[in-house]
């Protein structure tokens, strides 16, 4: 089923390089423009949907060759609460912000700890600038905080958190927009696509705070819990806000996304439905600076939305956008929601839809194991373009033969281009190598139905697809793939 909607839908993101052998990064945008003020921007209500899959749902059934799969684990009932009110003014090029943020960590814990990830060293260079004005705790004075690097605000407490105790900080924010990049963030004349944009609490749960470095290459290091967000956004008149959930009484609602994207501008807008194996109401947004065909992109993401769901388990959310905006070169992933960028349709595409799955449904540390979902993502893309062998085929680099598995401080040391055939290809041929490729689908059926809504090891992924392969865990060392 197809038709133009008027409405646009919502997502969410993750990033990545070209390579003339697998598809970039790219993931779907959220839709629906809105501002908290009629005046300032336009308005579009999405489309209901009949059903939604963000809580627990039972796992498939046995086949002959795959084991039952289990219940579908939800999202922990204590996740964060983010509620951010942002104003999107080109005049000044910045957006200002205000993020209140309810938070209950798992460990005992002395600090806060947010990341600045557009001070990185990327988005940086291309002038993006993000501020934090002060940090409150509960009171109108504001505490003192601790800057160990660009991207890292520290936050000590008086005293220390016990597991389950829950604590609210409020951070104003400003975060300067830098020209046309390649980025999660990026201008160009009334066109902004913002990803990974506001401060982020880097909690990882079990484990504590994630401190990994921003990275200089085209990819991501981020670590995020899933959480709920009411977002509320002003845009200057006449431009359309495409943002992820549901809007409601001038704000965006959304539950148990790791992140939240927006993309503000003038769009051409098609819409469906795929069927994952719910009925799942899609949007495609083009800039309409672009002369991309969003029927083309439409048809590819309802296709991949469809497969995805019948190999790795039901789509997460109740709907799915994808917005493409000028001057990205692959594309970038969040929860329900991609940015691409101009003439990504081909593998691309199918990539950014597979890491709503593995990364958006099944967290990662992206710093610390990035082919925990990129590799995963390769192998859903060749699984739907049907060119597994291809991909199998592929020379791995001679910096990165056998190291699938390091971190991207490994990579960022003057590896970069290496990074993306051994850890996005590599990744893949690990997969492969483990057997027949629809057991590697059951196993990854497992591996989504065991850790959704977490943030999952590659010890978690091992434990997870040793029910279909035994031998799992000896097969990915060979790839530089190991238990830590």
């Amino acid at each position: 089923m197809r038709r133009l909607l008027i409405a646009l839908l919502v997502a969410t993101a993750c990033t990545a390089g070209q390579d003339p052998t697998v598809a970039g990064d790219e993931r779907p945008a959220a839709t629906t423009a809105t501002s908290p003020s009629a005046s300032s921007s336009t308005t579009t209500p999405a489309p209901t949907v009949s059903t939604s899959t963000t809580t627990t749902v039972a796992g498939l059934p046995a086949t002959a060759t795959c084991p039952a799969v289990p219940p579908r684990a939800g999202p922990a009932p204590d996740r964060p609460r983010y509620q951010l009110d942002l104003t999107v003014d080109l005049d000044a090029n910045e957006v200002g912000g205000r993020l209140v943020v309810r938070f209950a960590p798992d460990l005992p814990t002395d600090r806060l700890v947010f990341r600045l990830w557009p001070n990185g060293p990327r988005l940086a260079g291309a002038g993006a600038h993000l501020d934090v004005d002060a940090v409150y705790l509960g009171s109108t004075v504001p505490v003192a905080t601790e800057q160990p690097d660009a991207t890292t605000l520290v936050v000590p407490l008086d005293r220390a958190l016990a597991a389950g105790e829950s604590i609210e900080a409020t951070v104003p924010f400003t975060l300067t927009l830098p020209g046309p990049a390649n980025d999660r963030t990026s201008r160009r004349g009334d066109t902004v696509r913002l990803g990974t944009f506001h401060p982020m609490l880097a909690w990882e749960p079990g484990v504590g705070w994630a401190t990994d470095a921003a990275t200089a290459l085209f990819a991501e290091a981020t670590i995020a819990p899933v959480a709920d967000w009411s977002v509320a956004i002003a845009a200057p008149a006449g431009l359309t806000v495409i943002a992820p959930g549901e809007h409601r009484d001038g704000r965006w609602h959304a539950t148990a996304l790791r992140e939240f994207a927006v993309a503000v501008g003038r769009f051409r807008v098609a819409g469906g439905v795929a069927g994952a194996p719910h009925p799942v109401p899609v949007v495609v947004a083009v800039e309409v600076g672009l002369p991309e065909d969003q029927e083309r992109y439409l048809d590819t993401v309802v296709r991949a939305l469809t497969d995805f769901g019948a190999r790795f388990g039901p789509y997460p959310y109740d709907r799915f956008t994808l917005v493409l905006t000028p001057d990205l070169g692959g594309g970038i992933e969040y929860p329900s929601f991609v940015h691409q960028g101009p003439g990504t349709g081909g593998r691309t595409t199918p990539h950014e839809v597979a890491h709503q799955w593995f990364y958006a449904l099944v967290g990662n540390s992206q710093g610390r194991d990035p082919w925990l979902d990129e590799g995963l993502a390769t192998w859903a893309e060749a699984r739907f373009l049907g060119n597994v062998a291809t991909i199998v085929a592929t020379d791995i680099p001679a910096a990165g033969r056998g190291r699938a598995g390091e971190p991207m401080a490994f990579w960022d040391a003057g590896r970069g281009s290496a990074y993306y055939r051994s850890v996005y290809v590599q990744g893949a041929q690990a997969l492969a190598a483990l057997g027949d490729p629809e057991q590697v689908d059951c196993a990854l059926r497992h591996y989504v139905a065991r850790h959704a809504h977490r943030v999952a090891t590659v010890a978690d992924f091992v434990e997870a697809v040793s029910d279909v392969f035994p031998d799992a865990a000896a097969v990915l060392e060979r790839f530089g793939i190991a238990s830590r």
